[in-house]
């Protein structure tokens, strides 16, 4: 059965590592969009912030941040996708998050900041899921695997969506939709992208600008500059793969194999 799949972009002033804070300030925004979406997708770190701080600030598999998601999902019969700091066997890991009523998926960051010292901190991701949500192929990636497109490659038409989850800074802002506009085109998927607003507590300062894009490379939602809002888009899968089939580039794309160097 083919499904159209309402998703929704939570665009948020995140407090600087507080997590009760953070997660007060969703729970609020899910209640006022209760009913009216599939997914909900906040931003990257959204219980912290951007923070290196993670000996600190990581949470267990088991703990606060993965609870909370996980009733929330039950409570509102939703998905919902972002990222937090992790912890296991001693190491850190921006965790990106994709949890339903029924399972909970991850996957970890592989592409890591290093300008700004995540490398020291964090532990690389190693493989690039796709999930299942709703009759609707989902990949998810954090902020800096944008600019890789190799790594966002969708052969064979595995995933219908691609959700980017970020602390993307104003600074840099104006690479932050051609990038998501083009994989949009070249991956003949929905893209969406979400970024937070305000400053964090290292200074920076975050324009926000969350969006989504069709299959075509077409605007189909977007969030103002600097503003804390919520935006909700429904996406046709109909239209995906009628334009699938009108136009199969996905048939002309070339084979590689992608070698992971684990470290």
């Amino acid at each position: 059965m083919v499904t159209d799949l309402a998703i929704s972009m939570v665009q948020a002033p995140l407090v600087w590592e507080d997590k009760a804070a953070n997660l007060a300030y969703f729970a609020e925004q899910l209640r006022h969009i209760e009913g009216k979406t599939d997914l909900v997708v906040l931003p990257e770190t959204f219980t912290t912030g951007f923070s290196m701080n993670a000996p600190q600030l990581a949470d267990t598999m088991d703990g606060e941040t993965v609870a909370t998601l996980k009733a929330w999902a039950r409570k509102y019969n939703i998905g919902i996708a972002g990222s937090f700091i992790a912890t296991e066997e001693g190491k850190y890991f921006n965790r990106a998050f994709l949890i339903t009523p029924e399972t909970e998926h991850y996957y970890d960051k592989r592409h890591l900041f290093r300008m700004a010292g995540e490398t020291d901190v964090y532990t690389a991701g190693t493989a690039r899921p796709v999930f299942r949500f709703r009759d609707w192929n989902i990949c998810l990636e954090v902020c800096y695997d944008l600019r890789f497109p190799v790594w966002s490659r969708n052969n064979n038409k595995v995933y219908d969506l691609l959700i980017y989850v970020a602390n993307w800074p104003r600074v840099r802002r104006s690479v932050w939709k051609p990038l998501l506009q083009a994989r949009a085109i070249e991956n003949l998927a929905y893209v969406c992208g979400v970024n937070r607003v305000g400053t964090d507590g290292k200074g920076f300062d975050y324009a926000g600008e969350s969006v989504v894009y069709s299959p075509k490379g077409e605007l189909l939602a977007e969030c103002e500059d600097g503003e804390a809002t919520t935006r909700t888009v429904r996406l046709s899968k109909e239209k995906l793969e009628r334009f699938r089939e009108k136009f199969p580039a996905w048939m002309d794309e070339d084979e590689f194999q992608l070698i992971i160097h684990h470290s």
